[in-house]
């Protein structure tokens, strides 16, 4: 699997047997497009022990105007073997967190209400589904990481149509997994790429003073890759209750930093580490809505499923060199 494939990626399964499915496990994607989903897919197809059925965008599927689901997938499943569809992975969201405030209706149809469907059909299939969700489900006012089971308290419309999408997943769907992880970066625009072309603009002259970057908001960066690895493994654990993944589980990658320790670490593996950089407090910066300032999430369950990640640093190096090698600018 991509989860073992030479390149260094975390993801080890100890604790778990996981021996090779005589056939490859039938996963769909939803939300192909977005960072986590164009890992998935990448995977997925990297696997010989996994098929991709489908994977869907906003084309192909969209969650803000859902159409008859039972319909939408028997078309997509006609002319395939009786039981052609295993896995079901949502990676699709509305994550614009700013603008969740204002597109409130917006946000719980494609955050709560259009997986709630996708919950009832697949359980009425006897199909698994794998929800991925968020650490701004919890307030951030903790000084301890976050467990599965501690009370959420969303502060944000966006953090409060995520949870909503958690209890109508799992509410609707007994075999549901609903994983929950934070600050996630991969291919496309992120966190990763803002800072480097601020970086650039400096160095060329384009832009004057230092970069400034909040330093009292704590959580852990979360490789897409690394994600897409575990999620794809996962779908590969025993098949029946008491061993397989189920409920709600909190993966990311290992340690903690600031935004403003996260953007010198990639100041520094990106080749700007001259570069000034300030650390600033939250209220240097206006935005619609307020951000958790704490939301590291435990995952002391996951390692006891045999899941570990490397930590944040080494995967963002990792992802530095690939867009390099892709031709990204860095």
């Amino acid at each position: 699997m991509g989860a073992s494939d030479g390149d260094g990626l975390p993801l080890m399964v100890d604790s778990i047997e996981t021996t090779s499915p005589q056939k490859p496990i039938r996963i769909g994607v939803l939300g192909a497009a977005g960072q986590l989903g164009s890992c998935l897919v990448r995977e997925i197809e990297a696997s010989d022990d996994a098929d991709l059925v489908f994977a869907t965008t906003r084309d192909d599927f969209d969650f803000a105007n859902p159409v008859d689901l039972d319909q939408w997938l028997d078309a997509r499943l006609k002319g395939k073997q009786t039981r052609p569809l295993d896995v079901v992975i949502n990676a699709a969201a509305h994550t614009g967190v700013d603008a969740c405030e204002s597109e409130v209706e917006l946000a719980y149809q494609i955050n709560a209400l259009t997986p709630a469907e996708w919950a009832r059909v697949l359980a009425e299939r006897d199909i698994r589904l794998i929800h991925v969700s968020t650490n701004y489900v919890f307030s951030g006012d903790v000084e301890h990481a976050y467990h599965e089971d501690d009370p959420t308290e969303p502060r944000t419309v966006y953090g409060k149509s995520k949870r909503a999408g958690e209890i109508a997943v799992l509410g609707t769907h007994e075999n549901a997994l609903v994983v929950r992880t934070s600050w996630v970066f991969g291919p496309g625009r992120n966190f990763v790429g803002a800072i480097l072309e601020q970086a650039e603009a400096r160095r060329l002259g384009n832009t004057e003073g230092p970069l400034r970057v909040v330093n009292d908001q704590v959580g852990s960066p979360t490789s897409a890759r690394d994600l897409a690895a575990a999620l794809v493994e996962i779908c590969f654990h025993p098949n029946d209750a008491t061993r397989k993944a189920t409920g709600l589980l909190h993966l990311r990658n290992a340690e903690e930093t600031t935004w403003f320790g996260f953007a010198q670490k990639i100041l520094e593996l990106g080749g700007y580490g001259e570069l000034e950089i300030e650390p600033v407090s939250s209220s240097a910066f206006k935005t619609a809505a307020p951000r958790p300032a704490y939301s590291v999430l435990d995952c002391s369950k996951a390692r006891d499923l045999g899941i570990e990640f490397r930590s944040w640093w080494e995967a963002l190096a990792s992802y530095l060199d690939e867009r390099s090698e892709h031709g990204v600018q860095r």
